[in-house]
């Protein structure tokens, strides 16, 4: 590996360069993320699968730079340019900008004007004129008019004079850099809307006439003026000089040409023709250049913010805590068509399906609960799914109503529908289910979701989930591999029972594609449920390597070794046998004894082989074996009576689920059918620059509602339970008040002063 890149990296991850060097090396040999960060920690000295896929993007992108320098260096030699400054320069580039500013002089392109104007023998007189301003210029050019070479007059000479300029000019990487930071620091982008869009595009109204420093653009006020631009709303330019009157003549940026190459301009007699130079080479060229490279660079920042957001709310719904291993029964709700409802057990296998009609138009309740008492009897269901979607408000009163009436305790829980749909059409679904119709899929995928979220979440497109901010205006490429990366981290943090996850699941095992995680699974249904975690080498096509990045994330429970149902991986097993025979115990004895375990030191259990890095995961392992890193499971409890949107009233405090967080707030389903926002500045009494400093997806919050607007279907939320609603109702309208009333705030919420153009971002998002 290029040198420069290793200390590149280590800078950049502020680590030293022999981690860096370590970790590209592993990668390099095939080693997947999640076993490098797991089992390969005395490598790389502790690096984190959030350092390691930082390093990963990076070291792609750097690679790519030193490929592209190389291919400019021989291509500029080839041409017989290749200074010794200039090779310097070009190494030296830390940008892929820098690197084509460099290359512009020299990279084949058709012929310009420029060049013509070279080719006619016009290079002297417009260098004359750009050294020397006592030049007169019609005079001096007259001396280059020929007709053969189509120079037909001296406006034709100083025209192509001007033209050789102007692209020298265009092409001085020195320049560009120069103005290049002085955009970025005083540049603003304006937006305004296209004559006679404003009827059409008003859900960009926020952006009519809207102006803002293009370095502090946050990602969803980009992408929202991206996308008005890309539907005909609005027009979008970068502005050099926001501050300058709008009358006038010169930009700031010609000022900082003419001193870039020391041109004290005046009245002499060149000094107009250098100035139109620098005009036309600015305002035709430079700009627009620099303009086309902002715009690409804030799409960038924007998309890869954007990106990052859904990848961080999607490790939190992935990562939520599941239910467990539970009969559970899932009730997909409806109106017209039905309620679907199917009972899996605590291994999610389908027991029961059926359809109810609970609620409008039939109201079928008395034939609708005994159905479901008839499962719960039958199958022993402990727990209830209900969706979230259409009805899903009546269903669960429909079913709470019918327990209590029962005098059953079995706990209801509403859970998100999101790519529920999406399942149940897939593929894998219809090999799954061939004889279920569709929408009775759904039903069990809602029980699954309940009983453990990341196994069966990981069968829909995560892009399905819909925890995303302008998803669809990203770069999907770029999207669905940072989600497939947290996927994959979650699916291996957590581990996976080999005799009964699905192939889903097992491809996002680290080591096995697609078609090793179908044989395990083929091979498991022809041979029976795996004892051990070696027999995994006698599945097709399932070699040593892919075996020792998968095996350590590999559960076998109660198996013939105690090992192979912790994460400890395999190939420190005899470093498990040694520890057990210095403590003069069993290894069996060894696991979950922690009293023991944490009585231990590493470094006297370290050696050449295992260090004491190792040797610390290893206690820590087998003291708690497979350990499960989710929270513990809870759940939100809607408020009785209040089931759609016009049963709010500012003042009321209601418990609600975190949805989605985004850079502006955080979005809260209370039980209406539509999320509520909760603007950043809501979010708490202190200051905060990222909402996910206090919630994340899946939180269970109390929140305080602020603003309705029913028509427009906004609700505005506060987790400041002090914040007191503009105009609000008193404090009793709440359908369970407080034991203990708190003092109210004597200041506005700063939330509602953002609150409208919050919900006009979240709408377009």
């Amino acid at each position: 590996m290029h040198t420069s890149i290793t200390h590149t990296l280590a800078h950049e991850l502020n680590v030293a360069p022999g981690q860096v060097k370590t970790a590209v090396d592993l990668l390099d040999d095939g080693n997947t993320v999640p076993f490098i960060a797991r089992y390969r920690k005395e490598a790389t000295q502790g690096l984190d699968d959030s350092q390691l896929r930082t390093l990963e993007t990076r070291l792609v992108y750097l690679r790519e730079l030193d490929a592209r320098r190389d291919t400019i260096l021989k291509s500029i030699d080839e041409q017989g340019k290749l200074t010794e400054s200039l090779r310097r320069d070009i190494l030296a580039a830390e940008s892929k900008n820098r690197l084509e500013d460099l290359y512009l002089p020299y990279k084949p392109k058709r012929r310009t004007k420029g060049q013509i104007a070279i080719e006619a023998g016009l290079a002297s007189l417009a260098e004359a004129l750009w050294q020397d301003a006592s030049h007169n210029p019609d005079t001096l050019a007259e001396q280059y008019i020929n007709a053969e070479k189509g120079v037909a007059d001296t406006k034709a000479a100083l025209e192509g004079a001007r033209a050789i300029m102007m692209e020298r000019l265009a092409e001085d990487a020195s320049l560009l850099e120069t103005l290049r930071q002085y955009l970025k620091q005083y540049a603003v982008l304006r937006a305004t809307v296209v004559a006679g869009q404003e009827e059409a595009g008003a859900k960009f109204k926020d952006y009519f006439a809207h102006q803002e420093p293009i370095a502090k653009v946050p990602s969803h006020r980009a992408l929202a003026m991206l996308r008005g631009r890309n539907e005909g709303v609005l027009q979008l330019a970068l502005i050099a000089d926001p501050d300058q009157a709008p009358d006038s003549k010169q930009s700031v940026c010609e000022t900082m040409i003419a001193q870039h190459y020391q041109l004290s301009l005046g009245t002499a007699p060149a000094d107009r023709w250098r100035k139109q130079v620098i005009a036309f080479a600015w305002r035709v060229k430079i700009l627009m250049h620099l303009e086309t490279e902002f715009m690409a660079n804030l799409k960038e920042r924007a998309e890869n913010d954007a990106i990052d957001v859904f990848a961080a709310n999607l490790k939190d719904v992935l990562m939520a805590a599941p239910a467990g291993p539970r009969c559970t029964m899932g009730i997909d709700p409806g109106l017209r068509t039905g309620c679907k409802v199917a009972v899996v057990d605590g291994t999610g296998k389908l027991l029961d399906t059926a359809t109810i009609y609970p609620t409008a138009p039939k109201h079928d309740i008395e034939g609708a609960s005994k159905t479901l008492r008839r499962f719960i009897d039958r199958h022993g269901v402990n727990l209830i799914a209900v969706g979230n979607g259409t009805a899903s408000r009546e269903t669960e009163h429909f079913v709470t109503t019918m327990l209590k009436q029962a005098d059953l305790s079995i706990q209801t829980v509403m859970v998100s529908e999101a790519g529920a749909s999406v399942y149940s059409a897939s593929e894998l679904a219809a090999k799954e289910f061939p004889d279920l119709d569709v929408s009775l899929r759904g039903a069990v995928s809602i029980a699954r979701r309940l009983q453990d979220p990341l196994a069966e979440l990981v069968k829909i497109d995560p892009k399905s989930i819909g925890v995303g901010q302008y998803q669809h205006d990203v770069s999907q490429h770029q999207l669905a591999k940072k989600l497939d990366a947290v996927v994959e981290d979650c699916v291996n943090a957590v581990g996976v029972d080999v005799n009964i996850a699905s192939a889903p699941l097992l491809t996002r095992v680290a080591g096995l594609s697609q078609t090793m995680a179908q044989n395990i699974v083929a091979f498991r249904d022809e041979n029976g449920r795996f004892n051990d975690r070696k027999t995994l080498l006698k599945v097709p096509r399932l070699g040593p390597k892919a075996y020792e990045q998968c095996a350590g994330f590999l559960r076998v429970m109660d198996g013939a070794n105690p090992l192979d149902r912790s994460g400890v991986h395999p190939e420190t097993y005899p470093l498990v046998k040694h520890i057990a025979q210095k403590t003069s115990k069993a290894v069996d004895a060894l696991v979950g004894n922690t009293g023991l375990l944490q009585s231990l030191t590493a470094s006297d259990y370290a050696d050449d082989t295992f260090g004491q890095i190792t040797v610390t995961d290893v206690l820590n392992e087998l003291a708690k074996p497979g350990r499960d890193p989710r929270p513990e499971f809870k759940t939100a409890t809607f408020a009785e009576g209040v089931n759609q949107i016009s049963d709010l009233k500012p003042g009321m405090q209601l418990e609600g689920v975190v949805t989605n967080v985004t850079h502006f707030g955080a979005f809260v389903d209370i039980g209406v059918h539509q999320d509520g926002l909760v603007h950043i500045s809501a979010l708490s009494n202190r200051f905060i620059s990222d909402p996910r400093d206090v919630v994340k997806a899946g939180d269970v919050v109390k929140v305080k509602v602020m603003e309705v607007d029913a028509p427009r279907k906004r609700i505005g939320l506060s987790m400041r339970l002090d914040d007191t609603p503009a105009a609000s109702e008193p404090s009793a309208a709440a359908p369970k008040p407080r034991d203990k009333s708190p003092k109210k705030r004597q200041d506005k919420p700063a939330a509602m002063g953002s609150m409208a153009d919050a919900f006009a971002r979240a709408k377009r998002s």
